[in-house]
């Protein structure tokens, strides 16, 4: 094998897709508009649990421009049951075990219940003000304090993929021999993503075949879950997904508009689009649950953890046994030799949770790094000490080393950013003028999931020396494109100028699902394999012309630089790729280039691994608090383009302050309904609120995820911060808070 060049990797380039959005010219879903599209509208139920007693559409069907009206009078029957399984398994991906409409049940407050189609947006709406259902109302469960009595352990989470109950060692001995314990509840209000882009779906028939744009994080995962709900062959839709406004896990798994789309553009014989309104994606997209988590810390004198119990109590929709993983990686964190983790769930009147950024992990990490830190002042030890003295050489859970860790190498430089060194370890005794003055830390933590399936990705190359990289992945904001770009530039050998890429169709290759942060490695591992075969296949080809300059030379002494192939130890010997196929009348070259994962068993236990640092400032007389700095240092393996990945990281950070101090949604109980549905209550952080954020990337060399050593940085950015920011308002005002969001009432 010959060797490529390593010029393009790692660079900070901008993004390939930056002008267009900045100019107005990517067009996203609800922006395409074929000839003749109708506008369907989605009523959701008024209750949170009952039946539907009639829908009286006379009215509505009366209405100028009124095409359709669907509800589960007349709405076509599924061909299969939906069953739930994460996006990232490469198949299926169902957001949850149901499908409205197929009958009058009512199971949570805003359940689709009709769809009013027409051939105008305005007029859709008017008909759908003019819809009149009845319902039968029955009690209601929202809360965690409404079914903490009828709570189950749960066999398995996650769509199945991750047991109800882990343990190591003996748990009840662990904390026998502690000489300190550390016994604490938390509780979690539920969010929402808020994506800039709400979903949406445009569907177009066309005799017996479908295409759907779709704004959704995995393009095949739209298509094969469509497919299936319809009872069409997967060959019979085609997804295309340009471009996508964020996400953030709720275009992760697949919801019931893009079918009922379809449904609706089969049922009046026009394309058809179908945009949720901003109150509806706290309805209709998944969402993290409310939760409720008990960590018990034991340890000796000197820090050594004995045990370490950590429990949590969720909400489930009726149909899936779904919650975030909180309790997994965080069983990971430390050398702890006596483990168990629970999950406890019950059925309440809500849709399934779904992933959202750092699914799980920024919700147990908050808890246990919290609890960390209260332990850490009960020892009288530094709160990095403490973490240090318990650092996992292996993995705790499996015994097996880490294919990459660096967590060391994090803590060292984020302390020395940060200046933890300086820190008075005293509680409230740091002031400037009425503002009391914390610093906190903690230790993040993410699992590299790897794909189910192959991954595969197009490479192809033009006589002009031009190149194209294709690969159905959607891009939603993340920068796959441009790192497609980079990572087939150095396969190729080329400038990245040179190179074109085409993502987010159905019609190219096929990648999982951009999830968990397993799309850069996934997408990356597809296209280094899809140019370095094109690359070697082209060197073959020269290798093996009589008219080549490299004709007889040894395929392993042949290297690429600027599309220029030539012999390692005579540089001045060789020829362009545009050369070799000019002078053999090749338009181009191509070549399919297929990744197959790690099987599940690698050997390793995988994670990414990083360090987070925060300073606020309290005012304890008006309740405010202000993160005033953060540090986050990083080991994500290796970086594809510096700027996008700390921008990433940048991002899921302050997402995490937001966390901490603002983000709820808030249940009404007595309607079973969210309460602040809107960007007007839902509290998000503005430019007002950002702090200053110090951003570094530790490369530490990885050969077991993936060819190119990518573990992602889309979720880890998050997790840890909003533990490292109630550490640090206990730090500035002795007040502990087991509650997120830390809010004003709350400080006061």
């Amino acid at each position: 094998m010959s060797t490529p060049t390593k010029a393009e990797i790692g660079r900070p380039l901008d993004r390939i897709d930056g002008r267009s959005k900045v100019t107005g010219s990517a067009r996203y879903s609800a922006e395409v508009t074929p000839q003749g599209t109708a506008h369907a509208i989605i009523i959701g139920s008024e209750i949170p649990a009952g039946s539907v007693t009639a829908v009286d559409d006379a009215d509505a069907l009366a209405a100028e421009g009124v095409l359709a009206v669907l509800s589960h009078v007349n709405m076509p029957r599924i061909a299969t049951e939906p069953h739930l399984i994460p996006s990232l398994a490469g198949t299926t991906a169902h957001g949850q075990s149901f499908f409205p409409m197929q009958d009058a049940k009512v199971h949570y407050a805003g359940q689709p219940v009709a769809v009013v189609v027409a051939d105008t947006l305005e007029r859709a709406q008017f008909a759908a003000r003019l819809l009149r259902i009845s319902y039968e109302r029955e009690p209601a469960t929202t809360t965690v304090a409404e079914g903490r009595d009828h709570a189950y352990e749960a066999e398995r989470i996650f769509g199945g993929m991750i047991p109800g109950r882990a343990e190591r060692g003996d748990i009840t001995a662990g904390l026998a021999d502690a000489e300190v314990r550390v016994d604490r509840t938390y509780h979690l209000a539920a969010n929402h993503h808020n994506p800039i882009e709400m979903s949406a779906t445009t569907a177009v028939w066309e005799d017996s075949r479908l295409t759907l744009y779709d704004a959704t994080q995995g393009p095949t995962a739209t298509r094969l879950t469509v497919a299936e709900l319809l009872g069409i062959p997967p060959s019979n839709v085609r997804v295309i997904s340009d471009y996508v406004g964020g996400s953030f896990g709720s275009k992760a798994m697949i919801w019931h508009h893009p079918a009922l789309a379809a449904f609706a553009a089969q049922h009046v014989r026009a394309p058809v689009k179908l945009v949720l309104i901003r109150e509806q994606m706290f309805d209709g997209c998944g969402h993290r649950e409310e939760q409720e988590q008990r960590v018990v810390l034991g340890a000796r004198r000197d820090g050594t953890l004995t045990g370490m119990l950590h429990h949590k109590l969720s909400p489930t929709s009726h149909f899936d046994d779904w919650a975030e993983p909180s309790l997994n990686v965080a069983s990971q964190m430390y050398a702890c030799p006596n483990y168990e983790g629970v999950y406890r769930l019950f059925k309440a009147n809500t849709m399934t949770p779904t992933f959202m950024r750092g699914p799980g992990e920024a919700s147990g990490v908050f808890a246990v790094e919290t609890a960390m830190d209260e332990l850490a002042y009960e020892l009288g030890m530094d709160p990095m000490q403490l973490r240090l003295h318990n650092h996992a050489d292996v993995d705790p859970e499996s015994g097996r080393p880490w294919s990459s860790k660096g967590l060391k190498e994090c803590y060292a430089r984020g302390a020395e950013l940060f200046g933890w060194s300086d820190r008075d370890p005293r509680p409230g005794v740091r002031r400037e003028g009425n503002w009391l003055i914390g610093t906190g830390m903690a230790t993040a933590i993410y699992p590299v999931y790897l794909p189910m399936n192959p991954q595969r990705a197009r490479a192809r190359i033009y006589a002009d020396g031009h190149a194209v990289i294709e690969s159905g992945a959607a891009d939603f904001g993340t920068g796959v494109g441009t790192v497609m770009a980079q990572v087939a530039a150095d396969g190729l050998g080329v400038s990245t100028d040179l190179v074109a890429v085409h993502y987010g169709d159905t019609e190219l290759p096929n990648t999982v699902a951009a999830v968990g942060s397993a799309g850069a490695g996934a997408v990356s591992a597809a296209v280094h394999t899809a140019a370095t075969a094109l690359r070697d296949q082209l060197i073959a080809q020269a290798v093996a012309d009589a008219r080549s300059p490299l004709h007889g030379a040894d395929p392993a002494g042949v290297e690429v630089r600027d599309g220029r192939m030539m012999l390692r130890d005579r540089p001045d010997t060789g020829e362009t790729y545009a050369e070799l196929l000019q002078r053999n009348m090749m338009f181009d070259a191509e070549t399919l280039g297929s990744w197959n994962p790690p099987g599940p068993d690698t050997g390793h236990g995988m994670a990414t691994f990083g360090a987070q640092f925060a300073e606020v400032a309290v005012d304890p007389e008006l309740g405010v608090v202000r993160t005033r700095r953060m540090v986050g240092v990083f080991a994500p393996g290796r970086v594809l383009n510096l700027k996008t990945a700390h921008s990433q990281l940048m991002g899921g950070m302050l997402w995490g302050l937001s966390q901490a101090l603002l983000e709820a949604t808030h249940m009404e109980p007595q309607l079973g309904r969210w309460a602040n549905p809107s960007l007007g209550e839902y509290l998000l952080p503005v430019h007002a609120d950002i702090p200053d954020v110090r951003v570094e990337t530790i490369e530490v060399e990885d050969r077991v995820v993936n060819p190119l050593g990518v573990k992602g940085v889309g979720e880890i950015g998050m997790v840890g911060v909003s533990a490292a920011i109630a550490n640090a308002v206990f730090h500035a005002t002795g007040k502990r808070f087991h509650e997120l969001p830390i809010t004003i009432e709350r400080v006061m």
